[in-house]
């Protein structure tokens, strides 16, 4: 059975753990981010974690910083970008991703099914970055998150050549001003995302700009 409420976000304790346990229902997980939260598993003998941070990383487009070489590579690349072409396999791409300092993946098998079954239901989406090669083309880079009602979380990316994952970010941006968005939800930050010019909000702040978003009810992904 689907979770219907989660405790209030001010009820989470110093680490940004709202809830434990639960499951990954689309409903679950719509109610989840509508309300800022997100799933984080944390390990195969614990209950599901749903986090809300007290500091929550936000990507505002027009405070978007693009260094001199990912410009110049984005302006020579002759890969190509699409949307919702391979969700499942960027998901996976995202899951088998190396990671310094992270044994194994938080993006678990029951999560992964989840995701699938939120971007079957229209409501979680990739992009993906090709380069082409004799036969078919190969997928090197991407990314995929949430559309939480008209506000978008991005969960993970990955690149199997430099600077693709950035490029797909750059490539999901430009994306997300032609409907009219202007910030990203990114959770929790990074040094490669701190350098594109990311930022951190208190919780308050965020929930404040996620709410006023989603009630504008922009159509991030409409259907071809």
């Amino acid at each position: 059975m689907a979770v219907t409420k989660f405790p209030d976000p001010d009820e989470t304790d110093e680490d940004g753990i709202l809830a434990w346990g639960g499951d990954l229902e689309p409903e679950t997980l719509l109610l989840a981010y509508s309300q800022g939260i997100f799933p984080w598993p944390l390990g195969a003998h614990l209950p599901l974690a749903w986090f809300c941070p007290p500091r929550r990383a936000i990507l505002h487009f027009d405070e978007l910083h693009v260094p001199r070489s990912l410009e110049r590579a984005r302006r020579q690349s002759t890969y190509r970008f699409t949307v919702d072409q391979a969700f499942e396999r960027v998901v996976r791409a995202c899951a088998s991703q190396p990671r310094p300092g992270q044994r194994g993946t938080w993006i678990t098998r029951p999560l992964i099914a989840a995701y699938v079954r939120l971007h079957h239901l229209g409501h979680a989406h990739s992009v993906e970055v090709w380069q082409e090669s004799p036969g078919e083309p190969a997928l090197i880079g991407g990314i995929y998150g949430v559309d939480a009602g008209g506000a978008f979380a991005g969960e993970s990316m990955f690149h199997a050549r430099p600077n693709a994952s950035k490029l797909a970010l750059l490539h999901l941006v430009d994306h997300l001003r032609s409907r009219g968005l202007d910030w990203l939800d990114i959770q929790v930050m990074t040094p490669h995302l701190q350098a594109l010019g990311a930022r951190e909000l208190s919780r308050d702040d965020f929930l404040r700009r996620l709410a006023r978003t989603r009630s504008a009810n922009r159509l991030l992904f409409p259907k071809p």
